[in-house]
């Protein structure tokens, strides 16, 4: 017989996932930094491995957000509503930061050399700011998860 989880154990997963979500976006935002610090992009740096190591770590941070901490929302696990109604109003801008990150990924993990160090500038800035904003709206769902 399957026993269902008590109210203590769901929390204790949650905020397990809430752990290693913001560890992951700790890395995220440290190997962005180190990347923004590198421009001007020139041959002498090794700015690609920089950017394909940002790009797995970034995909990494999106999946767990996605499939770790959404996907427990939208599965039945929480019931609390004012979490469930923070979520379902911060979802739609969440996945167009998720869609922003995937893109950027798309575009770099194989880029080398001129080719990526063309645009990175400017799509570096535009992702650094999808990022700011999903920041802000993961905060204000983990305050509502946490309280």
């Amino acid at each position: 017989m399957i026993r269902e989880q008590s109210v203590s154990e769901r929390r204790q997963q949650t905020n397990k996932l809430i752990s290693e979500l913001l560890e992951e976006r700790r890395d995220v935002w440290a190997i962005y930094g180190k990347i923004a610090d590198m421009k001007p992009f020139t041959d002498e740096q090794p700015v690609e491995i920089m950017v394909q190591q940002f790009c797995q770590v970034l995909i990494d941070y999106i999946s767990l957000g996605h499939f770790g901490v959404y996907q427990r929302l939208l599965d039945g696990s929480e019931r609390r509503r004012k979490v469930l109604a923070v979520a379902e109003e911060i979802y739609p801008q969440i996945a167009q930061t998720t869609d922003a990150a995937v893109s950027f990924n798309d575009n770099y993990e194989k880029l080398d050399g001129n080719s990526l160090r063309r645009n990175l500038i400017d799509d570096l800035s535009r992702l650094g700011e999808a990022l700011a904003v999903r920041f802000e709206l993961e905060d204000r769902l983990i305050g509502t998860m946490t309280a």
